[in-house]
């Protein structure tokens, strides 16, 4: 089991049978992103007094600097009403895989919207107490779907309340779907809530950015989402969604460049399977962990993603520069909220042209900051 949050005010994190909280009620899925999909999934099973939930990454760092405890406001989301509770608790639980099924079966490492670290911290600001980490393993891969409720959902997590989206699949070679779900847990008297999918229809005005695949009816999804961040639009996948897109790291020691031209950046060290937006300059949103950090005390700042070509660089880095900000911020751990992709990482013939771009990327993202005020 882990507990993830400085404070020690968390969701708790098992990984094993012995330490997970019974009885639950349970969300089923691989919940990567977070996204607003995912969010209706949740909330059928929160507490009375947390249904309706919403999250922010501003509203996130100030609870991990205060501790003070997670409340839920301001939700546009639709309420499908919280469950009846017998007298003993029943756990808020979120159960997903590690690792993720599509790694499993590739054999390749995915990076992911929302690594352990972020996913926990998320789900704590939604009102989850749990979240139950299933190996995905041959073993449970050759379950049939019967076996699957009877192993994990009843006999392990003593679920008393199972919430699905339309589109889950699971047991030997996905046979089984959300209604195989429903008749099978009724058998052991599970009610098992099935929500409905999410279209960008459903969530954004319609507009030409919706229609990203040739279609406004598509399907809010993590592969979605991930195309759309490679793409650029920003504004459409924070949409999706329904927090910005952020990047979660410590500050470390770079190469101290930008000092020497005028621009120091803050070089951010994200967890290994973080997944990347593309290459690079950004208008963002920055919050120090460290200090109390409500909205209106975010920093503004210009990001850049890429290898650095004007200065010979061969790796990928993540680099931001806050404007209006002097403070040494070496080890402190950033949360930078991605607003608006600005231009494509590109090679200057020297670094007083490199010099004269920034400075008009600074004039570029407070433009694009100031309006979202």
């Amino acid at each position: 089991m882990q507990n993830l949050s400085q404070n020690g005010c968390s969701v708790r994190v098992a990984s094993s049978a012995e330490l997970i909280l019974t009885p639950t009620a349970v969300a089923l899925g691989k919940f990567d992103g977070l996204h607003r999909g995912h969010q209706r999934v949740i909330q059928p099973i929160l507490h009375p007094n947390q249904a309706g939930g919403a999250f922010s990454y501003s509203s996130l760092a100030s609870r991990q600097s205060s501790g003070s405890a997670h409340a839920l406001h301001g939700s546009t989301e639709p309420n499908f009403g919280a469950i009846s509770r017998p007298n003993r608790h029943v756990i808020s639980t979120v159960v997903t895989f590690s690792p993720h099924p599509q790694e499993f079966f590739s054999g390749q490492p995915r990076a992911l919207l929302t690594p352990l670290d972020e996913k926990a911290q998320l789900l704590r600001s939604l009102g989850i107490e749990q979240l139950v980490l299933v190996p995905f393993d041959k073993e449970l891969s050759a379950l049939t779907p019967e076996e699957f409720v009877e192993t994990i959902l009843v006999q392990r997590l003593q679920a008393v309340q199972i919430s699905v989206g339309q589109d889950f699949r699971f047991g030997s070679k996905r046979s089984g779907n959300a209604s195989d779900l429903q008749i099978i847990a009724a058998k052991y008297n599970i009610p098992v809530t099935i929500v409905p999918l999410q279209t960008c229809v459903d969530q954004i005005p319609v507009s030409s950015s919706c229609d990203f695949q040739n279609t406004q009816e598509a399907r809010i999804s993590t592969s979605l989402i991930r195309e759309i961040l490679e793409s650029g639009d920003i504004s459409l996948a924070n949409q999706l969604l329904g927090r910005p897109y952020s990047l979660i790291g410590n500050v470390i020691q770079g190469q101290q460049l930008g000092r020497t031209i005028g621009f120091p950046t803050a070089n951010l060290q994200l967890p290994p399977d973080k997944f990347l937006p593309c290459q690079g300059v950004y208008a963002v949103r920055v919050f120090i962990l460290e200090q109390t950090a409500e909205s209106e005390n975010a920093v503004w700042g210009v990001m850049n993603i890429g290898n650095r070509p004007t200065v010979g660089g061969t790796q990928a880095s993540i680099e931001v520069h806050l404007l209006d900000f002097i403070s040494d911020l070496y080890g402190k751990k950033l949360i930078v909220q991605l607003v608006k992709f600005l231009r494509p990482e590109t090679k200057f013939p020297n670094l007083e042209a490199l010099k004269t771009q920034i400075q008009l990327d600074c004039t570029a993202a407070r433009e694009v900051l100031i309006n979202t005020l």
